[in-house]
């Protein structure tokens, strides 16, 4: 079996797998968001779902409440868009420091065919250590996806490998749940941080 590529310097792979299918319509730039409309995530305290993180644990989204949220939706396969928003997650948590500690943060596989528990904990392990990987079933992931109104697709190549389109960019969420903004692929960590702060205070 093939390595997975965790980084291609290659820009023009990420213009073609970025794929934000409708996500510019969701920039916020840290205005308060109406939560009635459709296109947003739900509040956590209103998602049902049930996924496995990379330690074999099981999670809900009410053991994320209480705390913000940092929730990125990408695959370990991916070739550029996901390890390079991994290096972003984890510079912004270097960047606040100890105040990092008291935030959630989450990759959700939108591959669950692959990417397994085993397969998300070597991944991971070449980033923050405060990163967890959650995976589950087809229809346990799609139940999230639902809920944070992420969109993916299954994506055959030539090779009769296959790659996923998908929603790209980071949800945060205040800690009781509330959904806050979005941080888009390639954000400045200027812009970044300070809106990852807001959420902290």
């Amino acid at each position: 079996m093939r390595r997975r590529p965790v980084i291609l310097g290659l820009g023009a792979v990420a213009g073609g797998l970025a794929f934000t299918l409708g996500l510019g319509a969701w920039q916020t730039r840290d205005r308060e968001i109406v939560q009635q409309d459709p296109r947003l995530p739900l509040p956590l305290s209103s998602m049902d779902w049930r996924l496995v993180d990379h330690r074999g644990e099981s999670v809900v989204p009410a053991d994320w409440v209480g705390r913000p949220a940092l929730v990125f939706f990408g695959f370990t396969w991916c070739p550029d868009v996901c390890p390079t928003t991994l290096i972003d997650i984890s510079g912004w948590l270097e960047d606040l420091g100890p105040e990092a500690d008291h935030l959630t943060v989450a990759l959700i596989t939108v591959d669950p065919e692959r990417d397994t528990p085993e397969v998300l904990a070597e991944y991971l392990g070449n980033f923050d250590p405060r990163i967890t990987g959650l995976t589950g079933d087809p229809e346990q992931i799609r139940a999230a996806a639902e809920d944070f109104r992420v969109r993916y697709e299954k994506i055959p190549r030539e090779d009769a490998d296959y790659t996923m389109n998908h929603t790209a960019g980071v949800f945060l969420f205040h800690p009781e749940g509330r959904f806050a903004s979005i941080i888009d692929f390639h954000e400045d960590r200027r812009h970044a941080v300070p809106k990852i702060r807001r959420a902290l205070s």
